[in-house]
């Protein structure tokens, strides 16, 4: 499974980068904080995969890691080629971006 750093998913954002960003967790987390990504909870990721783009790089990220790697490992069996995990989640990019980042 591909993974990518904050420090790298920073600056793909700072450089403008054309990628798309999937948030698997659940409304009420992603309201306390996001990095802007598109909401897809885990358990509805199958049903809503023609949301998430094929032709372009793909980061999807969760809260430590874990949710995100079990979303890649099922959208994987789909046909999904695109995909890095953000290694730590939003705790990651809390603990070394953003310590203002409220996080749970």
């Amino acid at each position: 499974m591909n993974e990518i750093t904050v420090q790298e998913l920073k600056e793909k954002i700072d450089k403008g980068e054309d990628f798309q960003l999937i948030d698997v967790r659940e409304d009420f987390e992603y309201e306390t904080s996001n990095l802007g990504g598109q909401l897809i909870p885990l358990g509805g990721v199958l049903i809503e995969s023609d949301k998430i783009s094929k032709d372009k790089p793909v980061v999807v990220m969760c809260r430590s890691g874990k949710r995100s790697a079990a979303a890649i490992m099922q959208l994987e069996q789909q046909g999904f080629t695109n995909l890095s995990n953000l290694r730590g989640g939003i705790l990651a990019w809390q603990a070394e971006i953003d310590p203002e980042l409220n996080v749970y």
